[in-house]
């Protein structure tokens, strides 16, 4: 008898920034929880690499490019192993830091789940339920999975991952700047507190008539109203808004990290504005919006 096949893959989801949402968990089938909103869709992410072979026993190795737990990738991993037992390698490879509000958590849970379905052989639904069941539980987010499906500048109209939540998408051909300013924020130190979701839904109140989807600027003005107006960026990230916002672009704080996404003017104001963050050592790249969502590449198998 010859050596076990096996089955490798390649996945890739992107990252995502939130300008503004309400928590929506009170559905009985967690596939319908999640959040309404607006976001961006970013043409970076996290790529994943799996490779897969038969086994009696489910064996799992799970490594990355960036320092911490990967709880919510390990977990979607660790629930298809346990469909199609057997030795799975998965290694990740991520573009923009992790618990600074880009949506890594959604987006490895994405990835991981594709690749590894790929090789493996789950379908493509099955993967996004254990993705986003994975990031809803494992404190990861509340939509990043529905939302990293397509590109675009993105509404969450109804929550949860289709069919139980809907989301309408306008293209948009923009680039916008990200910046840290310090170290992450976990998001289930701020969607565990039942006050914080009260302010939530006080600032969000305002917004509720927005257009689905809304037009870029729209999409700009909501998404600063909703930073000021919840008021929770940190020192540091307030700095950076007014500096940004007096300097002719628009910003917004990246829900939940220390962290910002601006617009950048054009002509002179943008040079001054890039030298200005630079002076004060601020870490930023230029990113553009995505096209398309999450997708993966057919498996291979080899001896």
């Amino acid at each position: 008898m010859g050596a076990p096949v096996v089955r490798r893959a390649r996945a890739f989801a992107p990252c995502h920034v939130t300008g503004a949402f309400l928590p929506r968990t009170e559905a009985r089938d967690p596939r319908g929880r999640g959040s309404v909103g607006v976001g961006l869709v970013l043409d970076v992410g996290v790529r994943a690499d799996a490779a897969w072979r038969p086994a009696h026993r489910p064996r799992l190795s799970l490594t990355a490019d960036v320092p911490g737990s990967l709880d919510v990738s390990g977990e979607v991993a660790r629930r298809l192993l346990a469909e199609r037992p057997g030795s799975l390698t998965v290694r990740l490879r991520h573009d923009l830091p992790v618990g600074q509000g880009f949506g890594t958590s959604a987006a490895g849970a994405l990835a991981t789940g594709l690749a590894v379905g790929a090789a493996v052989g789950v379908p493509r639904r099955r993967v996004v339920e254990i993705a986003h069941l994975a990031d809803l539980f494992g404190g990861g987010g509340l939509g990043g999975v529905a939302a990293a499906l397509g590109g675009g500048l993105e509404a969450r109209v109804a929550p949860g991952i289709p069919p139980w939540g809907r989301i309408v998408r306008r293209p948009v051909s923009s680039a916008l700047l990200v910046a840290v300013l310090g170290p992450p924020i976990a998001s289930r130190t701020v969607l565990g507190r039942p006050q914080r979701l009260t302010e939530i839904a006080a600032a969000y109140r305002p917004l509720a008539g927005l257009a689905r989807p809304p037009s870029l600027d729209e999409f700009w003005s909501a998404s600063e109203r909703f930073t000021d107006r919840l008021g929770w960026a940190p020192a540091e990230v307030r700095a950076a808004l007014r500096g940004i916002r007096r300097r002719g672009g628009r910003a917004a704080q990246a829900m939940f990290g220390r962290s910002v996404f601006a617009s950048l003017p054009s002509g002179p104001r943008r040079a001054e504005l890039l030298g200005w963050l630079a002076r004060r050592g601020v870490r930023a790249v230029e990113v553009g919006v995505g096209r398309r969502g999450a997708g993966r590449r057919p498996a291979t198998a080899r001896p």
